[in-house]
């Protein structure tokens, strides 16, 4: 199993005058504490895409918690879109990975029983599984003036998260579509293939904003306590 850490975001809805990766949360950047939930799960291999500048430093910054564990741990930079650099990600797998997590650095705090979720259903034989909260928010679709135009009903909406899982061949003829998207399930899923949702978890928060980070401040707080 590999996994590719996304890791190439600005930072700017943070107000950090550095991409996202690299904003400390509780004495470590988020990258680190991201990476170290990923080798918790036990993957052959991890590859960490940031931004070119940043190679150098994140190598640095991860060369401590590979140790001499079994998981092969490569950077590489990204691209101008999240697409990009999870293809960069993808190519930096060795031909050996059949399953392939992408994961965010930004939810750098999902615990590993949902990595373990993901991989369970992938195991029994789903293309694509991501973790997935139900959404507790009643949704309004709206056109362009803003008028509603639709009011789906709450159980069949989910908000998922990362790490979204999939079959390597699967995941990388949808990347080589040519299409765009925010997440890669949705790349899958427009060539055809069901993408199952498992049960995820509210400490796998994406962090985007300083409410954000604060918050992620109090969860990491409470699982110290």
């Amino acid at each position: 199993m590999g996994v590719v850490v996304v890791a190439a975001g600005s930072g700017t809805r943070l107000g950090a005058d550095r991409p996202k990766a690299f904003v400390e949360l509780a004495g470590a950047t988020l990258l680190h504490h991201a990476v170290r939930g990923v080798l918790a799960s036990g993957p052959d291999e991890v590859v960490v895409v940031v931004p070119e500048v940043r190679v150098a430093e994140a190598q640095s910054a991860i060369r401590s918690l590979v140790g001499s564990g079994p998981a092969t741990t490569t950077v590489v930079p990204g691209g101008a879109e999240r697409t990009d650099s999870v293809a960069a990600g993808l190519a930096a797998l060795s031909p050996a990975v059949d399953v392939v997590l992408v994961h965010d650095a930004a939810r750098c705090l999902t615990p590993v029983e949902v990595f373990e979720r993901v991989l369970a259903a992938l195991a029994l034989g789903a293309k694509g599984a991501i973790p997935g909260l139900p959404v507790v928010d009643t949704i309004k679709v709206v056109d362009a003036g803003g008028m509603i135009t639709d009011t789906p009903r709450r159980s069949s909406l989910r908000a998922v998260q990362t790490p979204q899982g999939f079959d390597r061949e699967v995941l990388a003829a949808a990347h080589a579509s040519g299409s765009t998207a925010t997440d890669d399930a949705a790349l899958v899923e427009a060539l055809g293939h069901g993408v199952v949702v498992v049960e995820g978890d509210e400490r796998a928060l994406k962090i985007t904003t300083p409410e954000d980070l604060a918050r992620a401040e109090r969860l990491l707080g409470s699982t110290r306590d």
